[in-house]
């Protein structure tokens, strides 16, 4: 094991920094004896002469080349550098003997300047003690062969289907087809709806089915077909992370394939192409997909069948944007890429008679389900969606016409596979609205949607990759002292990837690293606290989760009465605004992370139970809530009315002040100008 020190107190790039931003040098001080009979090896010698010698090591090239094949780029060579010829310089008497003959040789018998590199190497060893452990630290984080880290489906010659074709084209109910109709199987889907979707829709059809994802352990109407996490029942529905890959399984099913390019999440359907250990997988989702899963599954031996889907309706791309929102029809849903926005377009129309329902990332799932049921009702009056980008996947819903508020999202234009993504799910097949329509609320919008539309979708060259835990520890092995932040941007700036590879980014994980630095905790705990799913952008969640770790740490246990104590979530009541409303929807975000370390923690975390009840209030609160929103958004305007109108009464008397301050300095300024102001502040500024 070596030491690594590293930049303390400043805030860490993202990761992928390049190593020589990431340490710092150790100063090495001469030794605490001196050399007995000094003298006799330092006659002749000044430091004039030693400095020549060292600038002339310091311009050859040789030098240079063999420094950085010893891991010293320039950076890390030039800070080496200063640090050995400040050492050479030192007190005679605290340099090694051996060094001050090769001094001695160099000036005085004129041998190679070059000869001085090994005690160089290592001295810079000494100042940066990492470059020893470099080859091991290289070969722990070679992430070229990832199709090795999953033995198990290396012992199966699997057959992997891919259902090809855009959405609303049947590819992926011919693969849910096969699932059921296997003796064992395991869907892998994109988002917890999906996956509770399937699990619902596979019990109503006989087949036994558990459903796990991050936060949930769920067997159908109680009757416990997994006896336990370790042995589950034949059928399992699950988000894609959640997929074991030591489970064999007779069919597996890959949804959204093409999240292979996400680069905060597309591991984990590289993890799944990889490594599930299944005799048949099979891929739904884009074409673009194809070509890259080939080239995955080549060094493995595996050969992928491609079936090609149509899309089962039309699709058709309107004339001309809706214009104003009195144009909006049954069936339509407006996609928004902003809470702001999605407030706007509800209260606007409910103000002309449409009540819609709202979808958006941060409701529960419940909430999201009552409001799709009700759009999807042809019985129930609301018959319009306004909605988040987020439904590209996930909830059935019958749209005629997807109407888009705008063709950029965070400032960009739509990726075309993003927007193709959306507009497709206009139409669906088997329903009233089984041809869809795709158009944008403004008309000027229209032509840049024909346009992002127009585009082929480019094939995927690179998929995303993340390294084990496993990987993580073994590192930190090498590196004792480095805090779990710069142990992940050490791994990104040194590990090597394939082309057709790229590092997922690990800001989500970062910015929790962050937040408990300072938090005494095990590095497989910190780990696991640091890729839970919780959203620290707030001040409520980031100070929860805060709080939750460090009582963690204390070896306290996390019950329902502290959780409740800490949160207080029983007094907020039906949310009156929309600040309250958002409170509890984070509230509703820290249970569920709650729920997610119980099951890793069950031990630490005992009322797994209690707190899913709690949830369940929640998500009924939140489901009035979001029926109520146009009072609530009322509410909101009418009390940001009052904070503008007090910051403006501020501002009135603010002005109002310096109107008063600068006639007073007017005035003043004129009594000084009077001849004998001017002689008396005269015979004031001579006295003593």
């Amino acid at each position: 094991q070596i030491y690594l020190e590293f930049i303390q107190g400043v805030p860490a790039d993202r990761g992928g920094s390049a190593i020589e931003d990431l340490v710092v040098p150790r100063a090495v001080a001469p030794p605490r004896t001196l050399a007995i009979g000094v003298e006799q090896w330092t006659e002749g010698l000044d430091s004039s002469n030693m400095l020549l010698a060292l600038d002339e090591f310091f311009r050859r090239k040789t030098v240079r080349e063999l420094s950085i094949e010893n891991g010293l780029n320039t950076k890390l060579f030039v800070t080496a550098y200063r640090s050995f010829r400040e050492y050479c310089l030192n007190e005679k008497g605290g340099v090694e003997p051996a060094l001050l003959v090769l001094f001695h040789d160099i000036i005085k018998e004129g041998h190679d300047v070059e000869r001085l590199f090994p005690y160089f190497l290592a001295h810079a060893r000494k100042v940066f003690p990492h470059l020893e452990a470099m080859d091991d630290l290289r070969m722990i984080s070679d992430l070229t062969q990832p199709h090795n880290w999953y033995p198990d489906a290396r012992t199966v010659q699997r057959k992997i289907i891919f259902h090809a074709g855009p959405t609303n084209s049947g590819k992926t109910y011919h693969a849910l087809k096969r699932f059921g109709e296997a003796k064992s199987g395991i869907y892998c889907g994109p988002l917890k709806l999906l996956a509770a979707e399937v699990f619902t829709r596979s019990n109503e059809l006989g087949v036994k089915c558990d459903l796990v994802t991050g936060e949930e352990r769920r067997q159908v109407s109680n009757v416990v077909y997994a006896v336990d996490n370790f042995h589950p029942s034949a059928h399992i529905s699950s988000t894609v992370e959640m997929l074991s890959t030591q489970m064999r399984v007779e069919v597996a099913v890959i949804d959204e394939i093409q999240m292979l390019r996400d680069e905060q999440r597309g591991w984990a359907w590289t993890r799944a192409l990889l490594g599930v250990a299944a005799d048949e997988v099979h891929l739904c989702g884009e074409l673009a997909a194809v070509n890259i899963v080939k080239k995955l599954v080549e060094p493995i031996g595996e050969h992928v069948e491609v079936r090609y889907y149509e899309r089962k309706s039309a699709l058709t791309i309107a004339n001309q944007g809706l214009g104003s929102l009195d144009n909006v029809q049954p069936g339509d849903c407006i996609v928004c890429f902003s809470r702001k926005t999605i407030y706007s377009i509800t209260r606007s129309l409910e103000k002309l008679g449409i009540k819609p329902a709202v979808i958006y990332g941060d409701l529960p799932p419940g909430t999201k389900l009552a409001q799709a049921s009700k759009f999807n009702d042809p019985n129930d009056p609301c018959n319009v969606l306004v909605a988040t980008d987020a439904i590209g996947m996930g909830l059935n819903l019958n749209i005629r016409r997807i109407i888009l508020s705008s063709c950029t999202r965070q400032g960009e234009l739509l990726p075309n596979y993003s927007a193709l993504q959306i507009v497709g799910r206009a139409g669906r097949f088997g329903t009233s609205f089984s041809d869809g329509i795709a158009t944008t609320l403004r008309n000027e919008d229209i032509g840049t949607l024909r346009e992002i539309l127009s585009k082929p979708v480019e094939p995927i060259e690179v998929v995303g990759i993340a390294p084990t835990f496993e990987q993580i520890e073994t590192f930190s092995f090498h590196l004792p002292q480095a805090s779990f932040v710069h142990l992940l941007d050490l791994f990104v700036s040194v590990c090597s990837i394939s082309d057709q590879f790229f590092i997922c980014t690990v800001d989500h994980m970062r910015t929790l690293a962050d937040l408990i630095d300072y938090i005494p905790l095990p590095l497989k705990v910190r780990y696991t606290f640091c890729i839970s799913p919780i959203n620290v952008e707030s001040k409520l969640t980031s100070s929860a989760f805060v709080k939750m770790v460090r009582r963690f740490s204390s070896g306290q246990c996390l019950t329902y009465d502290w959780m409740l104590d800490m949160l207080n979530w029983e007094s907020l009541g039906q949310p009156e605004n929309l600040q309250q409303l958002e409170n509890l929807e984070k509230v509703y975000e820290v249970l569920d992370a709650y729920l997610w370390l119980s099951l890793r923690f069950p031990d630490m975390l005992p009322d797994e139970l209690a707190i899913r009840d709690s949830c369940r209030k929640l998500d009924a609160i939140l489901q009035i809530s979001v029926e109520n929103i146009l009072e609530i958004l009322e509410n909101s305007a009418v009390g940001d009315a009052r904070k503008v109108g007090s910051i403006l009464k501020k501002m009135r008397e603010r002005a109002q002040t310096e109107k008063e301050k600068e006639e007073y300095e007017k005035s003043l300024n004129q009594e000084l100008r009077l001849p004998d102001k001017r002689k008396g502040l005269k015979k004031w500024a001579v006295l003593p």
